[in-house]
């Protein structure tokens, strides 16, 4: 009898230390004394493919903050992640990092069809002002600065067919696009779901356009397809 008891608390305690690792919370504002942390959907990552497909996503912190830290949950451990940040010195929130993250996710396991997913998070802090003054050199000699912008427009997904189109703005140039969908779910989403949304994407001299067709699993979930335009030059 006491050998049963022992045992079932022990499968209790192993379910509690289960659950609080499954849990665990984001490490997006350890170290920050004021953060708003900020959450994104589960981005879908694509597993198949030669060279395979690279996914990006932009997080925005609200008006008034800059990224201060950053983090990520996998669904799968070979997926890589990594964010774009800004040269300068020191590697600060202000200078390495704006109002918007930019993560870009590839899956490095074999190429086969899974279920694999990246939420991103970030956590985000008053903003203080920018570096100190740069020197004023004669030579045609110029620090890294912001000649790109990122153009970003994120749509709710519904059952059925959509087509979202991000162009630059006038005067502006396009260099590249992406998209990537996204679920706001508590858990990765599962492979039905993932692939009951299927884009195709086309990129011409004015912008990117992204036709989704969505299937009737996706209805009572919250998903988003971001469509991406980068561009150069205007004012």
């Amino acid at each position: 009898m006491r050998r049963a008891v022992g045992l079932a608390l022990l499968s209790v305690v192993l379910a509690l230390v289960g659950a609080s690792a499954a849990t665990a919370a984001t490490h997006e504002c350890d170290g920050l004394q004021i953060c708003v942390p900020v959450a994104g959907p589960w981005v879908v990552v694509p597993t198949t493919g030669t060279p395979r497909q690279r996914v990006e996503y932009q997080l925005d912190c609200p008006p008034g903050y800059v990224v201060g830290g950053l983090d990520a949950e996998l669904s799968a451990r070979e997926i890589d992640v990594t964010f774009s940040g800004t040269l300068g010195s020191p590697v600060n929130p202000g200078i390495t990092t704006q109002r918007s993250a930019v993560f870009t996710a590839v899956y490095t396991g074999p190429a086969v069809p899974v279920a694999a997913s990246v939420r991103p998070h970030i956590g985000c802090i008053p903003a203080s002002g920018g570096g100190g003054r740069l020197p004023t050199a004669s030579s045609p000699v110029f620090r890294p600065g912001h000649p790109t912008t990122r153009r970003v427009r994120t749509l709710r997904l519904h059952s059925g067919t959509a087509r979202v189109t991000q162009a630059c703005a006038s005067g502006e140039r396009l260099l590249g696009g992406s998209h990537a969908v996204g679920f706001f779910t508590q858990r990765p989403p599962a492979a039905g779901l993932i692939a009951a949304v299927r884009t195709s994407e086309a990129v011409s001299g004015t912008g990117v356009s992204v036709v989704a067709r969505v299937g009737s699993a996706v209805a009572g979930v919250r998903a988003v397809l971001q469509v991406s335009a980068v561009c150069a030059g205007g004012r």
